[in-house]
This record gives structure tokens, sequence and C-alpha cells, in this order.
């Protein structure tokens, strides 16, 4: 039985790979592109003005950010866009009849969500080695915190696209909380550099915790504690993965 749950898996991990990589220009080399103006901009030319932010320059600073940045937002998009369309094609339901079990087709659409990220990922750090002189302080807490962050934010995608009734329902998280959030979660700033008011109120988004906890495995320097980070990943991580079990069993979004 074990065996046929791992013909399942690596048959929807491989579906979900080939989508992506099959279409390589539209999923793989826009980010990089994006990237790399940001370095360009907001490394090169404004951050000599900006000058050193927690003892590093500004291009270094915000170099592990920039990786999240992209990681977050093609784990997210990857599995979003692939579950919902498997619902709009109604292929979804021969998935769902097939004796395969729930957890299986969840992490078979993770997995793929994760392989995007981590390609995207390794895409930008080579795009990084031509702005600043990477250094590395962890190995385990970069890879760990990417992998993690990765997983969450596939199964927000995978949640987002069991929702939705709309090719716009789709992008409306991302659009209106998931930009917002990441883009004021310390990929371009330090949290030190907030009133005290502010830095309260940004103890409430997750992505600080990922986006610091990231930037500690390369420059050993961090806003936040590590094992908070770590906490508020693993905790929210399995909510999510329950909800999706949960939903996906109910049939929610998929019976009518």
């Amino acid at each position: 039985m074990k065996a046929n749950y791992l013909i399942a898996l690596n048959s929807i991990l491989y579906k979900e790979c080939n989508r992506f990589l099959r279409i390589w220009v539209q999923t793989l080399v826009p980010p990089a592109i994006t990237m790399t103006l940001y370095f360009v901009v907001f490394g090169s030319l404004i951050g000599k003005r900006v000058g050193d932010v927690n003892g590093f320059n500004y291009v270094e600073f915000m170099m592990p950010g920039l990786i999240m940045l992209a990681v977050i937002n093609n784990a997210y998009s990857n599995v979003s866009s692939s579950f919902f369309s498997a619902k709009f094609q109604r292929n979804v339901e021969e998935l769902l009849v097939a004796p395969v079990p729930t957890f299986v087709i969840v992490a078979g659409y993770v997995l793929g969500g994760v392989a995007r990220a981590v390609i995207v990922g390794s895409l930008v750090t080579v795009v990084a080695l031509f702005f600043v002189d990477i250094q590395v302080h962890n190995w385990f807490v970069i890879l760990s915190t990417l992998l993690l962050t990765a997983t969450l934010f596939a199964l927000g995608g995978l949640i987002n696209a069991i929702f939705a009734k709309s090719f716009d329902d789709v992008s409306i998280i991302p659009t209106f909380i998931l930009s917002p959030l990441t883009y004021l979660g310390g990929v371009f700033f330090s949290v030190s550099m907030l009133p005290e008011f502010w830095q309260s109120v940004s103890q409430l988004n997750p992505i600080i915790y990922m986006v610091n906890a990231f930037r500690f495995g390369f420059l050993g320097s961090s806003d936040v504690s590590l094992w908070t980070a770590y906490s508020v990943l693993i905790v929210v991580t399995l909510s999510l993965f329950l909800l999706a079990m949960r939903l996906l069993n109910k049939g929610v979004g998929i019976r009518h």
C-alpha cells in the first residue's frame, strides 16, 4: 500500500514540476528579471545613499529578503494556479475519487510549489552574486527556513485555490493581503528602524519572522529571536496543513 501511495505522490509531483518547467519562460525567468531590477535600483543606486543597516551595506542586508520574496510569491502562486486550474477543468474529481489519501494529494501539490520556489530562489541567489559578496553564517538555518516558508505558502496557495470560484478570486489574496504583508515584512528595512508602536504592530506580521530567520542564516543578524521565528513557522505550517486536509475531506469548493 505504501508503494502505491509513493507512486501517486511521484505522479502528482511529476505533473506539477512538468507544468511549470514546460513554461519556464513564464514561471522561472520573470522572477529573476524582477529581482535583478530590485538589486540594480534599490541595491546599487539607492542603496549607496541609504548607507549601512545593522552593520551591513544595504544591498548585502536586502539580499536575503529578496530571495525570500521570490520564494514566497512562487510557492504560493504555483499551487493556487495549478489546483484552481484542475478545479476549473474538472479533472480534480478524477484525482479525488482515486484511491489516493488526501495527505498524498496535499503533499504532491505542496512539493510542486516547493520545487518551483527552490529553483527560483536559487536563480535569484545566482543573480545576487553579481551585486554582493554572499556570506553564509549557518547553512541549516538557510535551508530549513527556505523549505518551511515555501511549504507554508504552498499550503496557503492550496487553501486559496480550494475556496476560489474564479480566476479573479485566485489573485485577490496575493494582491490585497500577501503583497502588503511581504513588503512590510522587513525585506527592505530593519524592524529596529520603525517607531516603537509600529515595531509592536510588525510583530503580528508572520513574514517578519521568515525574512529575519533567513537573514540570520546569511548574515548572523536578526531583528527577532530565531526560536520564535521557528515556532511561528512550524505552528502556522501545521495549522495550514490540517486546514487543507479538512477542507479537501469535506469537499469544500469542490462538491456542488
